[in-house]
Order: structure tokens, then C-alpha cells, then sequence
């Protein structure tokens, strides 16, 4: 299990999801996905799922390292792009592995040429950048899933829809501590990330944590964060239930504390979040919810609107660490 999930529109009319995928994936072609990003989560966990897809096609590869691009399209058999542009014409659906704030920005061109959004998280990490970035979803009518660990992985995913469907819920309580940077012992592979560094837990696990509590508890309504050792965020959050949850992030933990958990108190009693594995499994029930949204125009509830909200929260939080 990984402690660390370790994501200029154009003018003139806009094409509907349903005439997209007619145009683009006939009957008896499987939707073509392209990758952009060749870190270690690419590697790890968004190409392997992506050739084990049956539904879809492994398109190719783009990404800011041409030689790592070549390196891992070879891997897979797959055309390697040297133009994003490119890939996003003769591609469906983008998935991202990419730096949040490169992420945002790429994702709006995709958006604009029609193609359906597979994203990391967070989505960006300025509101701006998250809402321009939801703005062009709504705009280009493209479909769009946030790969968020919990919402995708088994039993996870079950659970939070059993937690979601109960009432009376008192209180919760997530911790997410992640040994990326720890004092005690060798980084992990997601160390060598300029922004994990710059940006600390609570922008990379964060969004894992609100991705349970806010749809069992509902919507966040206040937010207090206050910083503790390392980088250590604690967030203390009211939702629309009436509920108080907490949250303690980090990437700094020591080898020995680090882990996940999350604790739900109610009338119902105490349930706590169950064990997980299989991202790249988890990263293909995404690609299933986002071909789904594509082809039904349904948009699913863990698309960007939602992963924009999560910025939104976050943003927040952050702005009250700074003074």
C-alpha cells in the first residue's frame, strides 16, 4: 500500500460529449488514452493499468523528459509523443501524471481539443488554476474523473458508499502520515518532486482525506489549520451534517509512526476505514468511471468539480498556515 499517492480553451462551437465519441471512437474501435508524465507514479501505477485496460487503448506517451517518454513507450509497445498537441489530437481521453500546477494548464488544451480528462490530484493548487481548469471541462462538455486512491480502490471504495448512506454521524477522525521525507531513513521514489517538497502533505494527502470525509459528513463549511512538526498539518473541519472531523498530514513522518487511518463516530457506532492494494486496479476503475461519463454525459461526482472544491479547501487552509 503507498503512503502517498506517491493533475487557452478554443472559440467557436462546441462539439457534444455524445458527437466526441461518435467521432472519435466508431463502433468496434476501443477508445484511444493517452499518457502524459514519466515519474515514478506513471511507472508504477498509471501505465500498467492503462495496457491492462480491456475497455480502452494504451495510445502513447508524452512527457517534459523526451528520453523518459521514449524509455516508457518502448516499455509498452506505444507511440512516443514529442508534441502534447499531437497526442491530444489522435487521442479520446488524457490521463495525467504530472506536477499539479503543470497539470492545470495541460489539462485546459486537452479539454479544448475534445478530449475527456483523466486527472491527478490534486487538480492544481491555486483556486485559479482550478477553476479555469473546470471552466474548460463545462465549456469543450468533455468528461473528467480525479483519480483520488480511496474513491477507487476495493474495499475502499465500497465502504465510504455504505459510511455515505448511514445518518447521525458525531465525529471523525483521518490521519494520513506518509515516510515520502522521513528524518530517520532513505526518501521514497516520490522524494525526487519539487512540488511534493515545496507543498508538503497537506497538498498531496490531503485530498485523500477529504475525499472520504466529504462525502460521508458533507461539504466542509469551516476550516482551521494549524502546522505542527516537519510538515505537519492538522485540519480541524465542520461539515454540513453538523459533524466535526480532523485530519493530521504529513509526508515527514518517521519510518516507524508512519500509516493511514480513518475513524467515523456516530449513532451507528464506530467504523474505520478497512485495509487496500491494487492502485494500478483502482487507476482502471477510474478509467471505467471516466468512459462511462464519456459516453453516458453523466458527469461523475469524482470528476473536476469536485477536485476543484478540494483546491478550494485546501487554499484555505494553507492561507491561515501563512499568517
Amino acid at each position: 500500500m503507498s503512503i502517498s499517492s506517491d493533475l487557452n480553451s478554443a472559440e467557436g462551437p462546441v462539439e457534444s460529449t455524445a458527437d466526441r465519441a461518435a467521432d472519435q471512437a466508431p463502433a468496434g474501435r476501443r477508445p484511444r488514452v493517452g499518457l502524459l508524465g514519466t515519474g515514478p507514479w506513471a511507472h508504477r501505477t498509471h501505465a500498467p493499468a492503462l495496457a491492462a485496460h480491456p475497455g480502452s487503448e494504451f495510445a502513447g506517451v508524452w512527457g517534459r523528459r523526451p528520453e523518459a517518454a521514449a524509455e516508457l513507450a518502448h516499455e509498452y509497445g506505444v507511440k512516443v509523443y514529442e508534441d502534447p498537441d499531437e497526442l491530444f489530437a489522435e487521442c479520446d481521453a488524457v490521463a495525467f501524471a504530472l506536477p499539479p500546477d503543470i497539470q492545470a494548464p495541460m489539462a485546459v488544451r486537452a479539454a479544448a481539443a475534445g478530449c475527456h480528462l483523466l486527472l491527478d490530484k490534486p487538480v492544481a493548487t491555486t483556486v485559479e488554476d482550478a477553476r479555469a481548469l473546470a471552466e474548460a471541462v463545462a465549456r469543450h462538455r468533455v468528461a473528467s474523473v480525479v483519480f483520488l486512491t480511496l474513491r477507487f480502490a476495493e474495499p475502499t471504495a465500497g465502504w465510504v458508499e455504505e459510511q455515505a448512506a448511514r445518518s447521525g454521524w458525531f465525529t471523525a477522525a483521518a490521519h494520513w502520515l506518509g515516510a515520502v521525507f522521513p528524518p530517520d531513513g532513505t526518501p521514497s521514489a516520490y522524494a525526487d518532486s519539487p512540488w511534493r517538497k515545496a507543498k508538503g502533505g497537506l497538498w498531496d494527502v490531503g485530498p485523500h482525506a477529504l475525499s472520504v470525509l466529504i462525502p460521508v459528513l458533507g461539504e466542509v463549511t469551516e476550516v482551521s489549520a494549524t502546522r505542527g512538526p516537519a510538515d505537519v498539518v492538522q485540519l480541524a473541519l465542520r461539515h454540513t451534517s453538523g459533524a466535526a472531523s480532523t485530519a493530521v498530514l504529513s509526508l515527514g513522518a518517521p519510518r516507524a509512526a508512519a500509516g493511514v487511518g480513518l475513524e467515523l463516530r456516530g449513532t451507528e457506532g464506530v467504523h474505520e476505514l478497512p485495509g487496500w492494494s491494487d492502485v494500478p486496479g483502482a487507476y482502471g476503475r477510474a478509467l471505467d468511471a471516466l468512459l462511462t461519463a464519456a459516453r453516458t454525459g453523466v458527469p461523475d461526482p469524482r470528476g473536476v468539480e469536485f477536485g476543484a472544491r478540494l483546491t478550494e479547501i485546501l487554499a484555505e487552509a494553507e492561507a491561515q498556515l501563512a499568517t
